[in-house]
């Protein structure tokens, strides 16, 4: 799928930016519906499954066979985590502010170097311990301005998103398997809870195409990319993408919805960003670095 030139530090990089800037439109797609908290979980969820097995079903009719599903017991507990984090998000996304969500859930880096350090004995890299600094101090200043008070129960939501997240990214960094499948298939567990809940009483959505698009195309994107990345990036570096979404959400939110963004919040995003560019930058150029042209 990629040029042969192109390194696996670099196709790390690229896919957890697509990956990124894909999961960047979820919030304002779930506004965009306008539904309950059930009906968005299970509508979206089920999208999200049913096109994995479109796709799955391509992909067998393309090649005779079926690609890696869930690698192992490795992959089984990173589903489960996957799944998890799905139903916390939309539970924080329902119960505090966008941007108390997409702030709180910007400590995954820091969450997974924690976890790296702890149980795969990967130190982080002093570019990737600076870049973390000022990766703080943007999330600083946007929570000092952003956050809202009140909202106890969906930024525990919001902040357990973020740990389940790391939790499930280190999984995939200690197995170097092929984990892009994985999240995918886990939606049938919020899917699940959320029909269960919604259908006895019907689903409520008023706007079910910005659930079904979201579902089905925007998730499977973000997940799948998000997912492969840990087999060539470190826990860290993938969770620093996790934060376009922290950057670009109330931007999305501000152009659909115009609810402008505070002048701390649009501070502190330009210094996640200017961390996330500054750091992929500097390992891109330290890796071609101690590679030696072929």
């Amino acid at each position: 799928m990629f040029p042969i030139a192109l390194s696996d530090h670099r196709k790390g990089l690229l896919l957890t930016a697509i990956g990124g800037l894909a999961l960047s439109i979820d919030i304002p797609l779930v506004r965009l519906g306008d539904g309950d908290i059930w009906s968005v979980l299970g509508m979206r969820s089920a999208a999200t499954v049913l096109a994995t097995l479109v796709i799955l079903g391509a992909m067998r009719l393309a090649s005779g066979k079926w690609p890696v599903l869930v690698p192992g017991r490795a992959g089984l507990f990173a589903g489960l985590l996957y799944g998890l984090s799905s139903l916390t998000f939309v539970l924080a996304v329902f119960n505090t502010a966008t941007a108390n969500v997409v702030f709180i859930v910007a400590f995954n880096p820091m969450f997974g170097a924690l976890l790296s350090w702890t149980f795969l004995k990967e130190k982080p890299s002093a570019a990737t311990l600076i870049a973390m600094l000022f990766m703080i101090l943007g999330v600083g200043l946007i929570v000092r301005e952003g956050l809202s008070t009140g909202h106890v129960f969906g930024d525990a939501m919001a902040l357990l998103s973020a740990l389940i997240l790391a939790a499930a990214i280190t999984i995939g960094r200690a197995s170097r398997r092929e984990m892009g499948f994985v999240p995918l298939l886990a939606a049938i567990l919020p899917a699940a809870l959320g029909l269960a809940q919604a259908l006895p009483s019907g689903l409520s959505i008023a706007h079910p195409g910005w659930i079904l698009f979201n579902g089905a195309i925007m998730m499977p994107v973000a997940f799948w990319c998000l997912a492969t990345g840990p087999r060539y990036l470190s826990a860290p570096e993938v969770g620093m993408f996790y934060l376009l979404e922290t950057v670009l959400a109330p931007i999305w939110v501000w152009l659909i919805f115009a609810e402008t963004p505070a002048t701390m919040t649009l501070v502190g995003g330009g210094i996640l960003v200017a961390a996330i560019a500054a750091h992929s930058a500097w390992m891109v150029r330290g890796k071609s670095i101690r590679q030696p042209a072929e």
